[in-house]
């Protein structure tokens, strides 16, 4: 697989190795380090404004709209592990996808674009739920993943924290569907990330990123949006940010 995808959000193969019984892949070097990095251990690392943070997630959306849409030959991928832990951030802090230990083809012409399979893939936290009950795979389940991953981003935590864990085995997705559900929006304001909360409070950007996200979460595949979709309502979250900072600044 990595040798067939070419795009600036997905980890470059640089060469391998096959000597003995040692086999190594050699890929670029994350320079950064990975997005979990910065959710365990924050007090180590350079802060992530909220700016920056819309900008990962635009980055992995794109490279996750290139694996379900844009593929030579008509080739799907489905990656099956988008979380934290496998997103990458160059010397650029351009965003990464770095893992395929999971990942399958979705053959062409596929009827209903899904496969059925006998296995789970993913780690628990991240899985689609519809996926997990039925063993239907689809696109949409890279998107439940990756709006597990929009809210790490968001709350500044892995989804299997401890604080989250201790209300359910799936951790944060569980909790942040709680919150809506229940209308408690206070709770769900509470969750976000103190380092940025001074940076998205009262403005545009923070809800349609919370909009955008928490239908990620849909529990059923047909009710989450598209990657372009999700990509749009990004690029204007990000919009919105860039013209409240340019505001502040121009004010000073």
């Amino acid at each position: 697989m990595l040798t067939i995808c070419k795009h600036q959000n997905i980890v470059t193969l640089l060469g391998f190795c096959v000597e003995g019984s040692e086999t190594i892949l050699v890929v670029e070097h994350a320079s950064n380090g990975y997005l979990d990095d910065y959710l365990f251990n924050i007090k180590e690392k350079p802060f992530l404004t909220w700016a920056k943070r819309l900008k990962i997630c635009l980055d992995i959306a794109h490279a996750l709209k290139y694996f379900h849409h844009e593929m030579e030959n008509q080739k799907t991928i489905i990656n099956c592990d988008i979380r934290s832990g496998t997103i990458s951030l160059d010397e650029n802090w351009q965003a990464k996808i770095v893992d395929f230990g999971f990942s399958v083809f979705l053959p062409p012409n596929l009827d209903g674009d899904a496969l059925h399979l006998n296995c789970i893939l993913g780690h628990e936290c991240y899985i689609d739920p519809e996926y997990d009950e039925t063993g239907k795979l689809k696109r949409e389940s890279d998107v439940y993943s990756f709006g597990v991953v929009l809210f790490e981003i968001l709350c500044g935590r892995v989804a299997n924290d401890p604080a989250y864990i201790k209300e359910s085995d799936i951790g944060l997705a569980f909790v942040v569907r709680r919150c809506f559900y229940d209308e408690t929006p206070m709770e769900m304001n509470q969750m976000i990330d103190p380092l940025i909360k001074d940076e998205c409070a009262n403005g545009y950007s923070l809800d349609i990123f919370m909009k955008d996200a928490y239908q990620c979460l849909a529990k059923s595949q047909e009710q989450r949006p598209t990657m372009e979709v999700i990509i749009k309502e990004l690029e204007k979250a990000l919009s919105f940010q860039t013209l409240k900072e340019n505001a502040v600044v121009n004010l000073c």
